[in-house]
């Protein structure tokens, strides 16, 4: 197979098939293969969300914006990488994040009648599928219910880590100081303060109305100390 389908079975709803069921997959599935150009928007926040949009070659970036967009948060990805699958069902099936590509990024779709009508006909990636919702789910539900720590510096991290979709890797966070002290009960001193210590620290930058987090591991370290 060639290096594009040797990259598709890298997908985790692909991860586990033969090349002979994969191979009759495609001859059944129509599957469409784009480029884009750096800066395009691949997925938008509050569009629906019709399709698996996989992510084959390239980088890029998401954006979630909260309630009034008092804050929003980005981060990376890079390929290989599934577009949002735990929006494709449920209550709502629009996207949450915009994605925007950063370099030219290779990507392929499959519908969601597809993935319904063929794909599902296969226990693997009934099982891959379930996986990856369940895995999202799980790792939801331990963010949502562990304590906040009481220094300062650790609710920041605290903050930051239950927002994002993976604890590692580049996130920004654009928020005003006297929102995040209102979010995480502080004052704004004692935010301003701790941020500053955390910079010192290259824990993250602190720009206009900005929070860049390097590494978001790091701060993962942090709540373990």
């Amino acid at each position: 197979m060639n290096t594009m389908f040797d990259t598709l079975l890298q997908l985790p709803l692909f991860q586990g098939l033969s090349q002979e069921d994969f191979t009759n997959i495609l001859a059944k599935v129509k599957l469409d293969f784009t480029k884009h150009k750096a800066n395009e928007i691949l997925a938008k926040a509050g569009t629906p969300c019709n399709r698996l949009v996989f992510i084959l070659k390239g980088q890029g970036t998401f954006c979630t914006s909260y309630t009034d967009v008092s804050y929003t948060v980005s981060e990376c990805f890079a390929a290989p990488y599934v577009i949002e699958p735990h929006s494709l069902f449920g209550l709502s099936t629009d996207y949450v994040a915009t994605y925007h590509a950063t370099d030219e990024v290779h990507a392929v779709t499959l519908s969601k009648q597809a993935l319904l009508d063929e794909l599902f006909n296969y226990e693997i990636c009934r099982l891959n599928y379930m996986n990856i919702i369940s895995h999202r789910a799980q790792a939801m539900q331990r963010r949502f219910w562990s304590m906040a720590p009481l220094p300062t510096e650790k609710r920041i991290a605290h903050f930051i880590l239950t927002h994002v979709e993976r604890p590692i890797g580049e996130k920004s966070v654009k928020i005003k100081m006297e929102v995040l002290a209102q979010l995480i009960n502080e004052t704004r001193m004692t935010v301003s303060r701790a941020l500053n210590n955390m910079q010192s620290k290259e824990l993250l930058e602190l720009h206009r109305g900005e929070i860049v987090v390097p590494e978001a591991a790091l701060l993962a370290e942090l709540l373990e100390d």
